[in-house]
């Protein structure tokens, strides 16, 4: 169709009938427009405190992981701290082998200076690997 036969079929419409119509469009869906309105903003809604549950979810996840991490800290210091009571009864053993050799020695040297130098020879004897 060219320009000409346009205006042609344009119809003239009052104004009257241009309002009727377009309440009656408005009317018609404007509800449903309404409620898919107030639909959205209850998604949003709740889409919001989806989230909010999610980082309160994430937050207890790092809180427990960081628990395990504790835990496994823990776990570490108690076998170090095995490890040094274990160091630490070795030191004591070797304390009291080291205090019986320096009284073996200073027996032995008082014996020695009193009655001669076999005495030494005899507190070695005495003194045996095992203890």
């Amino acid at each position: 169709m060219d320009r000409q036969e346009e205006e042609e079929e344009t119809v003239c419409v009052d104004e009257q009938t241009v309002e009727r119509l377009t309440e009656g469009f408005l009317s018609h869906y404007l509800p449903e427009l309404c409620s898919s309105k107030r639909a959205l903003q209850e998604l949003t809604q709740n889409q919001v405190i989806l989230l909010d549950t999610l980082d309160q979810e994430v937050a207890k996840l790092r809180e427990c992981n960081a628990t395990i991490d504790l835990n496994a800290l823990f776990t570490e210091a108690k076998v170090y701290q095995s490890k040094l009571v274990n160091i630490r009864r070795e030191m004591m053993v070797l304390h009291d082998k080291t205090s019986r050799l320096k009284v073996c020695r200073n027996v032995a040297l008082h014996q020695c200076l009193s009655n001669g130098c076999s005495a030494v020879n005899g507190c070695r004897q005495n003194e045996s690997p095992n203890s």
